[in-house]
């Protein structure tokens, strides 16, 4: 019960902070209309951290009422550069856009590099806990057989008493095997900041969204890409996307499921995702497909380490 206290007052908590903070705003002009990049037809955003690069940008930014003069270069932005803005954008969009650029500048302005280390390195941290997670997944293999025999043995009961008692043994298996039955869910409250936080850094810090990477212009969406000469680098992407999602999902939900409708979540959250991929920045596509990539590999070595050891 503590435990469940603790993880719903954190919720609550990162939720107060994104409702008080600002967040992304898109450039719009004198009829309220979104102002697109003239090179790659994507929507710009208003409140940028520093300035454009591209001096035809930046020409887009004044005309629309933007004062970039106020603005540093993106080669001298710094955490406290410009104003408050919130807890939010000072502790997480600030410092992971001043780490993505320094990084970026020391590889030859290539940020979408800086993106997949910096990816990568967050993941190494988080190593210690993502592994327990993974290893949860081959515990629920074990415990399977158990928890499938107490469903078949109530699944024609549904008074109150029967489902409470079903729950009851289901909790003792669970107990038995030292399994989390919310481990999953805590991963992914762990995800959805950094998500956000990578989602605000690149939309927001111009020499990121406007740098390229093998076909792709970082700032810009699947959906926009598809409509321009480098439509192949953008199909690939959705492509690696789809399989990494779907193949990720599929490892971590191994041995969870139970019936029908949680076979199918690798399959529907794989799908939700590639739809939300399409109106992503590239810079994002391949931030996620970094971490999924690192996700499998992790559970592969944990079910690697399990054949050797006969135990996760």
């Amino acid at each position: 019960m503590k435990n469940k206290k603790t993880k719903i007052t954190l919720v609550i908590l990162f939720s107060l902070i994104l409702l008080t903070t600002g967040c992304t705003k898109t450039l719009t002009d004198k009829k309220n209309k979104p102002v697109k990049n003239e090179v790659t037809g994507q929507n710009l955003t208003e409140n940028i951290l520093c300035k454009p690069t591209s001096k035809k940008v930046q020409k887009i930014y004044i005309k629309n009422g933007v004062k970039i003069n106020q603005l540093p270069t993106c080669e001298k932005f710094k955490v406290t550069s410009g104003k408050y803005e919130g807890l939010w954008t000072s502790i997480f969009v600030k410092p992971l856009s001043f780490i993505l650029l320094r990084l970026g500048i020391l590889l030859k302005n290539n940020f979408a590099l800086s993106l997949i280390i910096i990816s990568l390195i967050i993941r190494l941290i988080a190593y210690p806990f993502t592994k327990k997670t993974a290893m949860q997944s081959e515990l629920m293999k074990k415990a399977q057989p158990e928890l499938a025999k107490i469903q078949n043995k109530y699944k024609d009961k549904q008074d109150q008493d029967s489902m409470m008692r079903q729950s009851q043994e289901m909790m003792a298996v669970y107990k038995k095997y030292s399994i989390s039955p919310m481990s999953g869910c805590l991963f992914s409250m762990i995800q959805l900041p950094l998500f956000i936080a990578f989602f605000e850094a690149v939309q927001r810090t111009p020499a990121i969204f406007e740098g390229k990477f093998l076909g792709l212009q970082l700032g810009t969406t699947p959906a926009v890409g598809f409509g321009t000469s480098g439509i192949i680098a953008y199909v690939i992407l959705m492509i690696l996307i789809a399989a990494t999602t779907f193949y990720s999902f599929k490892l971590n939900m191994t041995g969870n499921s139970l019936d029908d409708n949680m076979k199918m979540m690798p399959l529907m959250m794989s799908g939700m995702i590639i739809v939300m991929a399409l109106f992503m920045p590239s810079a994002l596509g391949i931030y996620w497909v970094t971490t999924n990539l690192f996700t499998v590999f992790q559970n592969l070595l944990v079910k690697r380490s399990k054949g050797k050891n006969g135990k996760a």
